[in-house]
């Protein structure tokens, strides 16, 4: 019985280089909301330079957060990302509670970004409007066919598809200030005398948080240091450089924005990319920013379903659910995990319930990131002797600005959207009392 129960576990194969750890980070991070966010930004700001500032504080904030978790990941080089981190530093139920949710999370993403895709499909393609839920199942099936092709194949995908985004992006930039009009305001970035009112402490703080999660996304490659033929080399690197290449994008997006819009227009717009597409193109504007999204979506849903396939292969290894799922098909994908992890996007899809998860996503994230930065902490203290390939910059300041940062953004998402938050302690009692059933059946303690 024992040896039928261990031939179910898997190995993950080492195929994976500093090009895709780019490619994951700067594939899941630069999209639609690059887009959108500059318009809540200027709406909370009302001046450019302030704007700017905005986006490097944000920028900076997150390479520190990135360098943290850069430790982490090279001090436990293992699939899983944050469960892996909160499970060694404050026990299995700490553990899987991350996990669990963490995982929760990226399904529900999966399934809003296969919806997201199938509805600009049907702004390009009119015929296929009345398809949206089909369209993003067939979507969703098309990537796990991808997937299950294996990892090689799945790697080359992300790394193609990311060079392509970057350079869609870098495209509109370069076309906004050469062929769109020079707006006054925008290009030297004042408001005219008493049109804009002064700064105030919660329009930086909505502008920051609206930041911060634009940057989201920076973290995906710590999920797949196992696969990666030398982590203490590339994921540091990996991390660095793709969060730079994101501040690059973010900063030049900005600053083409403002150079065609004025200011504000860019507060009122809900999609601010599109007014100025309009502008560079006219009618056929809509359609190339909708080719953008599109662009931009195909690798972060390549790289969402990696994620989350790889959240539940360390903890199926890990014995905290079924050893089932730590299996792995010959090209190096692990295919139960693949099969649920798709099984329960597809039900979010069908059923429309993922609108419903999608702020709890947000309180998910929060947490989650609060328990590994200061998972960090405890390790450091705990653990001093353990070997560390690349150490945090700045530690102990750099750990402690991420960490007070992490829990004022938490207390923001639990203040803010309360019931949401029930919600989601209401889901990780779901998840905690499901582990211990599992762990009563096994007769093992859960702990």
């Amino acid at each position: 019985m024992r040896e039928g129960a261990r031939s179910h576990v898997g190995h993950l194969r080492r195929l994976l280089g500093l090009g895709f750890g780019l490619a994951v980070i700067v594939g899941s991070t630069i999209g639609v909301g690059i887009l959108r966010t500059p318009g809540l930004v200027a709406g909370h700001l009302l001046s450019s330079p302030a704007i700017l500032v905005a986006w490097v504080v944000g920028g900076l904030y997150t390479l520190l957060g990135s360098v943290c978790m850069a430790e982490l990941g090279t001090m436990m080089p293992q699939a899983g990302g944050y469960y892996v981190y909160a499970r060694r530093g404050f026990g299995n139920w700490v553990g899987f509670a991350v996990g669990w949710t963490d995982w929760l999370t990226y399904c529900t993403v999966l399934a809003y970004a296969s919806i997201g895709l199938a509805e600009f499909s049907g702004v390009l393609l009119p015929a296929l409007a009345g398809w949206v839920r089909p369209i993003a199942v067939v979507t969703l099936l098309a990537m796990v066919a991808l997937q299950w092709a294996g990892l090689k194949v799945s790697a080359r995908f992300q790394e193609w598809t990311t060079a392509v985004k970057f350079l869609a992006f870098l495209a509109l930039v370069v076309a906004a200030f050469t062929m769109g009009p020079m707006s006054p305001h925008g290009a030297r970035g004042l408001q005219a005398p008493g049109d804009a009112p002064g700064l105030t402490f919660t329009g930086i703080i909505l502008a920051l948080q609206a930041v911060v999660i634009a940057y989201g996304g920076w973290q995906s490659a710590l999920y797949f240091t196992e696969e990666d033929r030398d982590p203490a080399r590339n994921l540091p690197r990996a991390m660095i450089g793709g969060v730079f290449s994101v501040i690059a994008v973010y900063l030049l997006v900005n600053l083409a924005l403002l150079a065609v819009l004025p200011i504000p227009d860019i507060a009122k717009s809900t999609l601010p990319g599109a007014d100025v597409a309009a502008i560079i193109a006219g009618d056929r504007g809509k359609q190339i920013l909708t080719v953008l999204s599109v662009l931009s979506l195909l690798p972060l849903l390549n790289a969402i379903l990696m994620i989350g396939t790889r959240i539940l292969f360390a903890m199926g290894r890990d014995k905290l659910l079924p050893r089932r799922a730590a299996s792995v098909n010959a090209g190096g994908t692990p295919d139960v995990a693949t099969v649920v992890t798709t099984g329960v996007a597809v039900l979010l899809i069908a059923s429309g319930t993922f609108q419903n998860l999608i702020a709890l996503a947000s309180v998910f994230l929060a947490a989650n990131y609060c328990v590994c930065c200061l998972a960090l902490v405890v390790l450091r203290r705990r653990e001093p002797g353990v070997a560390r390939p690349f150490r945090a910059w700045g530690y102990p300041w750099s750990a402690a600005i991420v960490v007070v940062g992490a829990v004022v953004f938490l207390a923001g998402v639990l203040v803010n959207d309360t019931a949401s938050a029930v919600k989601a302690i209401g889901l990780l009692t779901v998840g905690l009392v499901g582990r211990a059933v599992l762990a009563d059946r096994s007769g093992k303690s859960p702990g």
